[in-house]
């Protein structure tokens, strides 16, 4: 395993990130997921290997990948020695006030998330979208006091705008509040578009970035085709299906089997090589529901690719419409 800090701070993570959005409990809107008896070999094999950061979100399963993940990690490791990320945003509930980023909502959140979570503190709290709804300044005074409570310990943020994140970093300055650490954009081979302005911003300001989708929800696993969707995810992720639909990006997958070939590997380890290179790249999150999803994961780390491996995998990308910030 490799470990390097996060972004601008003294924390240290593994380069790899195991998302649990995979494990929580089944549900109409997250059939696929895994229960916790299917989930804790692979946080625990996550650990094996050396991985100590953990994303998951309260949104997921509805609270349950933050119960199967907080079981798992109290269990298996020492609280020092791991670094957990979780996320606010997302409706919970009917209630009108159980969604978004006012203060009341992410007090509430912060406090349900620790309860899940079996712990006294989370070490990365992020904002999981923008919130139109809410001044910012109300959103980010909360999260300073989220951090000032020590309730986290530090606070990052997730899909958005270049300019909404800039923003977000000046209003903190000028209040001297706690600033954000980290970004967590959709990134990968088939969507690029944060490298026009979201990495730049990002490496000139010191910020983490951690990148969701590093495999586009499997797509770059080399395993499906356009027609041919063989998991019950593929099958029922209905936002994912909104995510990666053209012709264009089935031509990048079929060229990244090239290269894998051309080099005996598999896609996935490719795939991820490929975005762990990019200098701004703190660790991709990905996710693991079948085994060796994690060994090729960290394999991954050793991969070198060539100027033409390069070329080949970049050529074919065209520009896409905003993808993953709602």
């Amino acid at each position: 395993m490799e470990y390097m800090r996060l972004g601008n701070t003294g924390m240290i993570v593994s380069r790899i990130c195991l998302g649990a959005m995979t494990y929580g409990k089944p549900n109409d809107r997250w059939p696929w997921a895994l229960d916790e008896a299917q989930s804790r070999p692979f946080i625990k094999k996550a650990l094996e290997l050396g991985i100590n950061f953990f994303d998951t979100a309260d949104i997921y399963s509805y609270g349950a990948s933050e119960e199967v993940l907080g079981s798992a990690l109290k269990e298996f490791a020492r609280r020092e020695e791991i670094v957990i990320a979780t996320k606010v945003f997302n409706r919970m509930s009917d209630d009108p006030n159980n969604a978004g980023l006012s203060r009341k909502h992410i007090m509430q959140s912060i406090d349900a998330s620790l309860k899940r979570l079996k712990t006294d503190y989370v070490d990365l709290y992020q904002i999981h979208r923008w919130d139109y709804e809410t001044p910012p300044e109300e959103t980010l005074e909360a999260l300073h006091d989220v951090v000032k409570s020590g309730k986290a310990l530090y606070i990052g943020a997730s899909s958005m705008y270049s300019w909404q994140f800039a923003k977000a970093l000046f209003t903190s300055d000028l209040h001297g509040w706690v600033r954000f650490v980290s970004m967590q954009p959709h990134y990968n081979l088939l969507y690029r578009e944060e490298e026009r302005e979201m990495f730049p911003f990002c490496e000139d300001q010191k910020i983490a970035v951690i990148p969701w989708s590093p495999l586009a929800r499997g797509l770059l696993t080399g395993k499906r085709t356009k027609d041919r969707k063989e998991t019950l995810r593929a099958r029922t992720d209905e936002y994912g299906k909104k995510l990666y639909t053209s012709d264009d990006d089935f031509k990048i997958v079929a060229r990244l089997s090239e290269v894998a070939a051309r080099k005996g590997l598999p896609e996935s380890q490719i795939a991820l090589a490929w975005v762990l290179s990019k200098k701004q790249v703190t660790a991709p999150i990905i996710g693991a529901s079948k085994p060796g999803h994690l060994e090729d994961a960290v394999a991954a780390l050793s991969v070198k690719l060539t100027p033409e491996d390069f070329h080949q995998l970049e050529e074919l990308y065209k520009p896409h419409p905003v993808l993953g910030h709602y």
